[in-house]
């Protein structure tokens, strides 16, 4: 295939016009059908096709906007689906509020349950962590490492069987999706 490995700009070009027919407006409309299904999702975005991302040619990314700095994010590549939750490039008063969430005796646990749920259904955490545990709070907090959080992104694969071409793709997005809805609205009642 001529795009493998590290394509020159004219053969990416040369491809342009397929891969937006087989690969963004497949995207574009999937994003359609999963706010179709659910208003929650409306306010999505998916990137064009441009020189600036080495790989883009390689994969598409879409986000929904849930609020500021948390947001839902489907991602196709060779591998297939992927769909994920991120908090990130946040603002130093939404990591300030984003702590004191975590260490608040109510809220705090309730992320962990949250967070361990999501890991025993298949979803990866990460984030931007300080290297040392957070100023002013023990080190032995019960959640000393989730207070080391600059963000908090939660990943799921969803593969690429036979459904990914077909309208059930959209199902498979929203069930993700409301696998990730408490996580998601945990981030925006307590940090945005």
């Amino acid at each position: 295939m001529r795009l493998e490995g590290e394509p020159s700009a004219e053969v990416r070009r040369e491809c342009r016009r397929e891969r937006e027919e087989l690969v963004r407006r497949p995207m574009v409309g999937l994003l359609n059908a999963v706010a179709d299904a659910d208003p929650e999702y409306e306010d999505f975005s998916v990137w064009g096709y441009g020189d600036v991302l080495l790989d883009a040619w390689q994969r598409q990314r879409a986000i929904v906007r849930l609020a500021r700095s948390v947001e839902l994010g489907v991602r196709f590549d060779l591998d297939g689906l992927e769909v994920g939750l991120a908090w990130w490039y946040a603002p130093s008063e939404q990591i300030e509020r984003y702590r004191a969430a975590v260490a608040d005796p109510g809220s705090g646990p309730q992320l962990v349950a949250i967070l361990t749920d999501l890991e025993r259904d298949g979803s990866a955490i990460s984030g931007d962590l300080l290297k040392r545990p957070l100023r002013g709070h023990p080190a032995d907090h019960p959640r000393a490492d989730l207070l080391r959080h600059r963000s908090l992104i939660a990943t799921r694969p969803l593969g690429c069987d036979d459904w990914i071409h077909t309208s059930a793709a959209a199902d498979h997005v929203l069930a993700a999706f409301h696998q990730l809805r408490p996580l998601s609205h945990w981030l925006v009642k307590n940090v945005s």
